[in-house]
């Protein structure tokens, strides 16, 4: 029988990462780097919509910024800028997830080891770089935890969010059975992603994703929960019927793998 498998994406699920930890990171090296802009929360909204950091970068590279900048006008050498940069802000990032300023979502470290004990497997798939990925596990779920993780980041796929390649990647790398998968994601794309992989999909909206469409997903929740007196969890829609009440348990993982693979509406927060 066919090891079940929990993937988890990486910001905005482990924790709630993209206003308080790659925002600032992002700005803070368009200053370092004396680059003429800073992206305000709304604007980073809207860049959100682009999966993976250097690209995220890379859709600056309009010819009035490029002139403004004093940037090479040649695409490699911009492609080596973008590349530079990236790397300045993934160490500013992972220094501020190492600091602690930036606690993990509420249910993460305790869904994990509950999975981990009953046999699952567990990954995470994210287009973020994978030091950033690797600093934020840790923290969400302990470095002993972390260590029972295959992290699948960044750069191993060429196309990012919402194309399917990272869960396809990982499926394939962990030989795991996409029917006996669950995928646990916050954003529109992150869903696109893992359905048109063919996985069962849960959302736990985070800051930046509560009006997002989330067609396809099996269950959209606030977050995964915690007993009392932490966070519980509230159901936002439950298409399947699991009433999962005030946390997620790996016993609503397995119900959920008996459900058709799919929701059959659209689901909007």
């Amino acid at each position: 029988m066919t090891v079940p498998t929990l993937i988890f994406d990486c910001d905005g699920v482990l924790a709630d990462t993209e206003q308080f930890g790659h925002l600032p990171a992002f700005n803070q090296t368009f200053k370092e780097f004396g680059l003429p802009v800073r992206w305000d929360a709304s604007d980073y909204e809207l860049k959100l919509k682009i999966g993976g950091g250097k690209e995220r970068m890379a859709s600056l590279l309009t010819p009035e910024f490029v002139h403004a900048a004093g940037l090479p006008s040649d695409a490699e050498r911009q492609a080596e800028a973008v590349a530079q940069w990236h790397r300045r802000k993934t160490e500013i990032y992972t220094s501020l997830i190492s600091s602690g300023v930036i606690p993990p979502r509420p249910g993460v470290a305790r869904i994990a080891a509950e999975a981990d004990e009953a046999g699952w497997q567990l990954g995470v798939a994210s287009t973020s770089a994978a030091p950033s990925v690797l600093a934020v596990l840790e923290h969400a779920v302990g470095k002993t935890l972390a260590a029972r993780f295959q992290v699948f980041a960044g750069d191993v796929v060429p196309r990012k969010k919402p194309a399917p390649d990272i869960y396809e990647y990982a499926i394939a790398a962990m030989e795991a059975d996409p029917i006996g998968t669950v995928v646990i994601e916050d954003s529109g794309i992150g869903v696109r992603a893992a359905v048109q992989a063919g996985l069962r999909t849960i959302v736990t909206v985070s800051g930046y994703t509560g009006g997002e469409d989330f067609s396809g997903a099996s269950l959209v929740l606030s977050s995964l929960g915690d007993p009392p007196p932490r966070e519980p969890m509230r159901v936002i829609a439950d298409p399947h019927g699991l009433r999962p009440g005030t946390q997620l348990t790996v016993a609503h993982l397995t119900q959920l793998l008996d459900t058709p693979n799919g929701a059959s509406r659209e689901i909007t927060r």
